[in-house]
Formats: C-alpha cells, sequence, structure tokens
C-alpha cells in the first residue's frame, strides 16, 4: 500500500469515518501517502488538515433548494470539479481511491474509474444515494453495514464492515468520572446528551427551548445540547438554567458519550453506528431532510429490534421531555435498548475495511 485517495466529506458523519480510515492505514502501513479530495467551503478543508492530512478542495455543490438561481452554476461547478479530480488522481497517482460519501467523492470516483485506478465505496446508509449506486458498478469492492444489500449492489463485491468509527470511543466505560468534570456535570443527576450533528438540528433545538422552563424544575436531570455550530453564537446570547449546558460542537465526543445516561440523536449512519459501540439508551429522531429519507430507515432498522425508540421529527416539540422523562424512570427499558443495540456493535470495522482495501491493491 503505497499511495491512496480518500475522498467525500461535508459533514462529520462523512469527515470522521474518512479519518479513522486514514488513521487505520497509517497505523498498518506507516510509509502509505494518503491525500484527501474534499468539497471547497464544507467541514472537511477544516477538520482533515486539523488532523495531520494534506486536502486537495472541488467546487463541487450540492442542489440549492432555498436559491434555485443558485443552480445556473452547478454545471460549470461539476466540469470544473471533474477536471481537476482527474489532475489530482494524475498527479497523486494513487494505488486505490476510497470514496465515503460526500460532494467530492461523486466526481472523484468518476474519473478513477475513468483513468483505470481501483475503486473502494464505504457505504454508511441502509439506503444508497444515487451517486453510490452509479458508481457502484465499476468499484472493485463495496463495505456496507447493513445486510441484505444486494438489492442494491452486486453481491459478489459487497463486503458486511459496518461503519468506521473514532478510535477513542471504544473505551468509554473508563471515562466518566472525567467526563463529567470534563464538562463540569453534577455527578447525582442523570445526563441526557441531545445531539443534532455539527450543524445541528433545527427540531430538536426547538424541542430543548420549548421545554427549558420544565428542565430547570428538575433537579433529577442535566442535559447536555450540542446545537450546532451555525446556532451556537444565537444561543448562547440567552440565559439558560444551571442543569442546561450548551456546546456549539463537541470536541471530545467520547466523553461527551462517557457522560451521557440516555442520548437523543439523529439518525445518520455514523451515529448509529457509534451508538451501538457505546452502548447506551438512544432515542433517535430522523432528520426529513435528506436524500430518500435513507435517516428513517437507518432509525427503524434499530427500533424494529427493540434497540432504540424512533421519535418522528415532527413530534420532537411534543414527545422530546416526555420520552426522555419516561425512559429515566424506567431501568428495565433502557438496560434492555442497551443490550439490543450493543448487537449491531462492529467494533472492528475500520480495521477490516483497511484490510479489504489492501486486498483491492494486491489483486
Amino acid at each position: 500500500m503505497k499511495r491512496i485517495i480518500i475522498s467525500g466529506g461535508g459533514t462529520g458523519g462523512h469527515i470522521y469515518p474518512a479519518l479513522a480510515i486514514a488513521d487505520e492505514c497509517k497505523l498498518r502501513f506507516p510509509q502509505v501517502e494518503i491525500l484527501f479530495v474534499g468539497a471547497l467551503g464544507r467541514m472537511e478543508m477544516e477538520k482533515v488538515p486539523k488532523a495531520g492530512y494534506a486536502i486537495v478542495g472541488l467546487p463541487i455543490a450540492g442542489l440549492n433548494r432555498k436559491n434555485p438561481l443558485k443552480n445556473l452554476s452547478l454545471p460549470w461547478k461539476l466540469f470544473r470539479s471533474l477536471w481537476l479530480a482527474r489532475k489530482t488522481i494524475k498527479r497523486f497517482n494513487p494505488d486505490l481511491v476510497i470514496g465515503v460519501g460526500g460532494y467530492a467523492s461523486g466526481p472523484t470516483l468518476k474519473m478513477a474509474n475513468l483513468l483505470g485506478v481501483p475503486t473502494l465505496i464505504q457505504e454508511q446508509n441502509s439506503f444508497p444515494g444515487k451517486t453510490n449506486l452509479l458508481l457502484a458498478k465499476k468499484a472493485k469492492a463495496i463495505c456496507v453495514a447493513y445486510p441484505k444489500m444486494d438489492v442494491f449492489f452486486s453481491k459478489e463485491k459487497i463486503h458486511l464492515t459496518g461503519n468506521p468509527v473514532r478510535s477513542d470511543i471504544l473505551e468509554i466505560h473508563v471515562k466518566r468520572s472525567e467526563a463529567l468534570s470534563y464538562f463540569k456535570l453534577d455527578d447525582t443527576r442523570k445526563t441526557v446528551f441531545i445531539m443534532g450533528g455539527s450543524l445541528g438540528a433545527n427540531s430538536m433545538n426547538q424541542g430543548v427551548i420549548e421545554n427549558i422552563e420544565e428542565i430547570s424544575k428538575d433537579s433529577s436531570i442535566q442535559v447536555l445540547w450540542q446545537c450546532g455550530t451555525r446556532n451556537y453564537e444565537g444561543f448562547k446570547a440567552l440565559s439558560f438554567p444551571d442543569n442546561v449546558k450548551l456546546l456549539g460542537f463537541v470536541d471530545r465526543m467520547d466523553l461527551a458519550y462517557a457522560a451521557a445516561d440516555i442520548i437523543v440523536s439523529r439518525a445518520g449512519a455514523t451515529s448509529i453506528s457509534e451508538l451501538a459501540i457505546v452502548g447506551k439508551p438512544a432515542v433517535l429522531v430522523p432528520s426529513p431532510n435528506v436524500a430518500e429519507d435513507h435517516q428513517t430507515k437507518n432509525a427503524e432498522s434499530l427500533s424494529s429490534h427493540s434497540a432504540a425508540i424512533l421519535l418522528p421529527d415532527s413530534m420532537v416539540s411534543e414527545r422530546l421531555l416526555p420520552c426522555v422523562k419516561d425512559l429515566l424512570n424506567d431501568a428495565q427499558k433502557r438496560g434492555q435498548l442497551s443490550k439490543e443495540i450493543l448487537r449491531f456493535a462492529k467494533a472492528n470495522a475500520t480495521r477490516d475495511i483497511v484490510e479489504i482495501a489492501h486486498k483491492c491493491i494486491k489483486s
């Protein structure tokens, strides 16, 4: 294994699995050279260099549904992105290109296919997007997190690995005291960790705001609330009770998981993979604003096995606090959820994906 391009990003759900793959490659093959290809203006352009890796940015963007006039430039952005991806691949000369999802992975893997460079797709969701369905036809291997994916992909290419997760969450059971101290939490109260993703979730934020008075009256609970980077400054100007800790972005996700007694989360594939390893009772609030409604399908894959509670986005304001309180008052239910969600854990996913990548190069 000499050179690898990892392409994708857009949100933490794509970036952190990509970084986990890169770190595992470096651990197993110290001489490997890794280059990331992301989308200009997206999170990866900041997070990847901070993790110590080089990145090239493409001007690719998705459809703008709020301002359709901005979509007029999309054909040019796509053409430019394809040209830059081709130029980058020819210059770097990779042995393999890995796509982890996100805007940049489409042009990068498309050009890799045309240039005869082997590709590996890491499909996170139970329902793949259109781009991966097209790219999969020429991919050498497809690493998936859910069974029965042969309805979408060629059966002989599929490897059921699970999704890569950050290595620091694997040992959270020994970090609770450190976590409570880090976030300045009270060890006599139950902790509810509410996370809406790196950008935040408006419905979940609204659910907290509308119930803030009732939360302030309950001395038995405390809320660790990740509201998202785009909402943080606005919320920070408001006044919150002592049992609500407001965060824009969580740098130490391992400690947030360790502190939590209950976790309320969106149902992105990476979040679900991490929650399965963490093994904490979870309430999943699927985002309705995603392609093919894949977060609902992700959440149903757990809720149908009594491994998580599915709370529809439209019911968050009304049902969030009652749902959390019911769970806090039912130790048996919490125990069942923890036991069942652990059945979905795949702690060796990153290692297995890197092994498959290595085999793709060798063959």
